[in-house]
Parts: structure tokens; sequence; C-alpha cells
């Protein structure tokens, strides 16, 4: 049987990021994917210009009748929208017959900075979302957003932010420096007996859309081949390097173009 993982988020009709890039991770490393949409975005490299959110009703029954049919070994979140829609996504989680670990990316604010989670949201995905998160892989904007509180500046401020986060429910927190300054891109995995570092040397590429999504995916395709969690964010972190360096082959767009999924696959392009 194939390994199998679940995406629900929202579409990117720029294929970027969100349902598309989840995809696209999840095939690359191995993984078949199946998809709950929650929102259709009209998007490109450069803006995100409209957005559809989908109905609870339709969000729930996607999940239903993907928990009766396949054997998910893993799920990540991404955009997920209003209040209701993120209560329909939480009770369809806990509903769930086999429980699946939940790689839950709070995603607020897209790479054009347009946001992608209104306010009243919030304090919902804080309250019935966090509790059902294996991993919570908040960047340093999304952490400071979740603890109402300003962004972290350093490694330490990180690892207590990281530590707050864990007291609203996840059993473990990636904060992901991406968006520090410096030559070296920190991260660390966070959990109750520890704080594992990892790091890599920063990309010079403006061609960095879909970063967030691909790395929960690549996660949630590491713990849907049964990898410890460890293993599964180290495997994840070099994917997406290596997905970092080559995105400039694609030359996509005119804005902030995607990471490259498949850049093992496509050696020269």
């Amino acid at each position: 049987m194939a390994f199998q993982a679940l995406t629900i988020a929202g579409s990117d009709s720029g294929g970027g990021a969100g349902i598309q890039a989840d995809l696209k991770t999840f095939s690359a490393l191995g993984v078949y994917g199946a998809s709950v949409l929650t929102a259709i975005t009209a998007q490109n490299t450069r803006a995100v210009t409209a957005v559809t959110m989908l109905s609870p009703e339709i969000i729930r029954a996607q999940m239903d009748a993907v928990f009766d049919d396949l054997a998910i070994g893993a799920i990540k979140t991404g955009m997920l929208g209003g209040p209701d829609a993120i209560g329909a996504v939480a009770e369809g989680l806990a509903a769930c017959a086999v429980p699946a670990p939940v790689v839950l990316d709070p995603v607020m604010v897209s790479k054009s900075g347009d946001a992608l989670l209104a306010d009243d949201a919030v304090a919902v995905l804080r309250a019935r979302m966090l509790p059902l998160a294996y991993l919570l892989t908040p960047n340093l904007p999304e952490a400071a957003r979740l603890l109402d509180t300003s962004e972290a500046t350093d490694e330490t401020q990180m690892r207590e932010q990281g530590r707050a986060l864990l007291a609203l429910g996840p059993r473990a927190v990636l904060m992901k420096g991406g968006h520090a300054s410096g030559a070296v891109c920190i991260d660390l995995l966070v959990t109750q007996d520890e704080a594992l570092r990892l790091s890599a040397r920063r990309h010079p590429t403006r061609n960095t859309h879909g970063t967030g999504c691909t790395l929960s995916a690549a996660i949630a395709a590491g713990l849907a081949r049964k990898m410890p969690l460890p293993t599964a964010v180290g495997m994840a972190h070099t994917y997406l390097q290596g997905a970092i360096e080559a995105a400039d082959r694609l030359d996509i767009g005119r804005g902030h173009g995607p990471v490259h999924h498949f850049h093992k696959v496509w050696p020269n392009g």
C-alpha cells in the first residue's frame, strides 16, 4: 500500500503555494496526496486578487469522504479561512476514526503580503486547532500573532515563544527563522524535552513563494512514511533547501516565484 497524506488548505491559482504546493511536495517525496479545499484564491507570483471561502459543509463533506475511504498516515493544514471553516476542520479531525498526526501551518499572510487569516479567526485557530496539532509550524510573525506579542529577535526568544506555544496544546513547535536576518537561517524544533537546532545558509533568491506550505507538507510526508518527528523535520528541512537553491531555474512569473519542488526529478529545469 502506498504511503498516503492529506492536505487541508486553500488553492493557489499560480501553483506555487497552498494545495498545489502540498500535492507537488507529497509526490516528490513518494507519498500519495489527497486534498480538502477550504478556499479558492485568484493568485499569482505578485498578488492575491480575490478569495472565495468554501462553506463549512463542503469542507466537512470532503473530509468525511477522504477519511471514509483512504488510509491517511498524516495530515497537513494550511489556509483555513474564517471561524466557521476552522470549526468544521477541527470537528472533522476530532471525528476521524483513525487519528493521524496533524502538522498545523498557521497560514496568515501570503508572500505578497496579503492577509489570508482574518483577525476574528486567530482566536478560534488558537483554541480549536492548536490542541489537535502534533506539530505547529509558525514563522516568527505568526508565532508573535498567536501569542499576541512582539516577534522573536534571537534564538533565546524563539525558544521561549516555542515553549509558550506548547502550553496552548501542540505536542511540538517548529519555530521557523526564515523571516529573521543574517546569512544563516535558524529553525528550532521545540518539544517538552528539548530544542533541536536546524541551520541552513540563506540562499539569495526572490523565488520563495510557498516555502512554508512546502516545509509543512514535507514534514507530513515524512510522518506518513513513519519517520520519527525529528527525522521527518530534518528530511523536510534538507528537501526545502534544495528546492530553494534550484528555484531560479524555473523562472516562473514576475514576482516571488515558487520553489522547485521537483529539483531532484528535473535536474536541468
